[in-house]
């Protein structure tokens, strides 16, 4: 088979992306190993190669002596046609074994648009579709923020894992050893998992029962399964202690970021009400500035990459990052590496510190305001102002920047046109702040991006009560402020396509009659929905009808605040009471306060961080 892989590679785009044997890959003795574990990332290589997740739970797992963690990506539609036509199945990187040979198939959940890519990898492994027609091959094991609402995969996979990899993914290994030698049947292991995997959900042990108007009754587990009636998530508490690669892969061609992450700490205190990473991630959780130095040393000197990425979901709170900046700085100057931080908290806007990361090199500022105008920010709990955001771009602008990225959504709960309308009112005042920086001191060329992404409601939020903004408004909305954007000289208009933004809601808000949807899509040809180019709305819209389904049913539609809801029987940590009152503050435009001020009662003290 290998042979036909490089004769294949002569005739796609990019071949690197199925070489493998990249500087840093590990390969082991078959021979020596007793778990083989195929890592999916479903979706193209130079996506899956930027990804923390896998780079972590790769170096975990190959870190035992007798399991060997393999990558596997989606190829690109070039390669998927020769692999089809010529009989090859979907393989793995390193050793190029076809993935139904593996014992063990993660599959990591990053965005709901990449589920077709998920039943497509398994057709192209020759893996049975439907959980409940698998015999043999690898068992399925889905992890990753969309495994927080499973249901519309649940016909399709095994095991889902909640919250923190690093030990759960330890967990289903050593339960497989065991099973393993106990030649007991193949439904054995999944009780052993819903038993003893912290954060294992096994969809195929519960029932699901439903009202007569389609909406949820009841989701339980099977009698004598053995499975929880409510799944806790796993949790890594000490950061600092966890499991970090010291080495990384380096790939031969350019990938998305191409750079060292370094996680500075996980989970998120701000409490936007949109933001289901800032809800399921929590508690806070830091590493020490000690430990990110011995990381970020080991990592320099292992790979030559010549930028270091500070990472979290507001890394402006990290409590020692003016510290850890400068000892970076003055660390790695010299050898022209980069310290850069992802989209600063506008309220927490460091001057010194991002001055003193920008000495290698200036990029551009990014801010996320998200919305137009206090109201809106409130009802979202953004916990920013007008004179937050232009109090940092003015600052930034006195230090030498003239590149702004602004980041806001439309179609966010209560918004009106003038919300939308307010988005160009402070692009406005964004320009007027570098203009009133004196000429001597500021950096030509002003350049300022505004990127308006279309609201998606999430589980496990507050707003996942709330129904998607139709379509039609959202294009009206859209036309309305580039129209008041081109009004602003300078300023470069980028938004997001409504009919991709819907696929999401219904999924992200969906249960397990989606999974038809699912397999109609993949037959009629829909896979890499989240690239432009690949998005067909005609196709998805045929799933549907083909399916029986109407989609607006999931994304479109309010819910009842005592509606039992498709992931009701999953816990990210985060009480329902919590998201109920928060929805209710959220229609008052009430804000509630950052959790390191106080404690706000969320419901996740019971996991420890920042809440003891």
């Amino acid at each position: 088979m290998s042979n036909r892989i490089d004769e294949m590679m002569a005739k796609v785009m990019k071949p690197s992306r199925y070489l493998g044997s990249e500087f840093g890959s590990i390969m082991k003795n078959p021979e020596d190993i007793s778990v083989r574990y195929a890592f999916l990332f479903p979706d193209v290589y130079e996506v899956a190669m930027s990804h923390l997740g896998m780079k972590i739970l790769y170096h975990t797992l190959n870190k035992l002596g007798d399991v060997w963690c393999e990558r596997v990506c989606s190829p690109w539609p070039d390669m998927e046609k020769l692999m089809e036509e010529n009989d090859v199945p979907l393989f793995s990187l390193e050793s190029r074994t076809p993935v139904k040979e593996f014992d063990l198939l993660g599959i990591t959940l990053q965005y709901e648009m990449s589920f077709t890519n998920i039943l497509k990898a398994l057709e192209l492994s020759g893996i049975a579709l439907y959980q409940k027609d698998r015999q043999d091959g690898p068992f399925v094991i889905c992890g990753g923020p969309c495994a927080y609402n499973p249901e519309p995969l649940c016909d399709f996979v095994d095991v889902f894992t909640l919250g923190d990899g690093e030990e759960a993914i330890h967990q289903t290994v050593d339960v497989y050893k065991r099973w393993k030698a106990s030649g007991a049947p193949r439904e054995e292991y999944l009780k052993m998992c819903a038993r003893e995997v912290d954060g294992a959900y096994v969809p195929s042990l519960y029932d699901v029962v439903y009202n007569e108007n389609g909406t949820i009754k009841s989701v339980t587990p099977k009698e004598g399964s053995g499975a929880k009636e409510l799944v806790f998530k796993a949790l890594v508490n000490d950061l600092t202690a966890a499991d970090y690669p010291e080495k990384l892969i380096v790939p031969y061609g350019e990938v998305v970021h191409d750079r060292i992450m370094l996680e500075i700490f996980r989970g998120c205190t701000r409490g936007c009400r949109f933001c289901q990473a800032g809800m399921v991630y929590r508690p806070v959780r830091e590493r020490s500035m000690d430990r990110l130095l011995e990381i970020a040393d080991k990592l320099v000197k292992a790979t030559g990459f010549d930028e270091i990425s500070l990472m979290s979901l507001s890394s402006g709170d990290y409590s020692c990052l003016p510290e850890l900046a400068h000892e970076m700085i003055t660390r790695y100057m010299n050898k022209r590496v980069k310290i850069s931080l992802p989209s600063q908290r506008i309220d927490t806007f460091l001057k010194d510190t991002l001055k003193e990361t920008q000495k290698v090199r200036k990029t551009a500022l990014t801010l996320a305001p998200e919305a137009g105008t206090q109201r809106l920010r409130d009802v979202i709990n953004k916990g920013v102002t007008e004179e937050d955001l232009i109090r940092a771009v003015t600052d930034a602008f006195e230090e030498g920047w003239s590149a702004v990225k602004l980041y806001f959504m439309i179609g966010l709960p209560t918004e009106t046109d003038e919300d939308v309308l307010g988005i160009a009112d402070l692009a406005e005042k964004v320009r007027k702040a570098y203009f009133s920086v004196p000429k001597d001191k500021r950096a030509p060329g002003l350049r300022i991006t505004v990127s308006a992404s279309v609201f998606v409601p999430k589980a496990h939020t507050p707003f996942q009560w709330s129904g998607q903004l139709d379509k039609e408004t959202v294009i009206r909305r859209q036309k309305m402020l580039k129209m008041e954007l081109n009004k602003v000289k300078g300023v470069d208009f980028k938004y997001h396509e409504p009919d991709v933004s819907y696929i999401e809601a219904v999924f992200a808000r969906g249960d397990r009659r989606l999974s038809r949807v699912l397999d109609e899509a993949v037959k009629l040809g829909c896979h890499f929905d989240g690239w432009t180019e690949f998005f067909d709305n005609e196709k998805w819209m045929k799933a549907f009808e083909n399916a029986g389904v109407d989609p607006d049913f999931y994304a479109a539609r309010n819910i009842d605040v005592n509606e039992c809801l498709a992931w009701g029987h999953i816990d990210s940590g985060v009480s329902q009471a919590f998201l109920k009152r928060e929805w209710e503050k959220a229609q008052r435009a009430e804000t509630t306060q950052d959790c390191r001020k106080g404690c706000v009662g969320c419901g996740v003290k019971r996991y420890g961080g920042a809440c003891e």
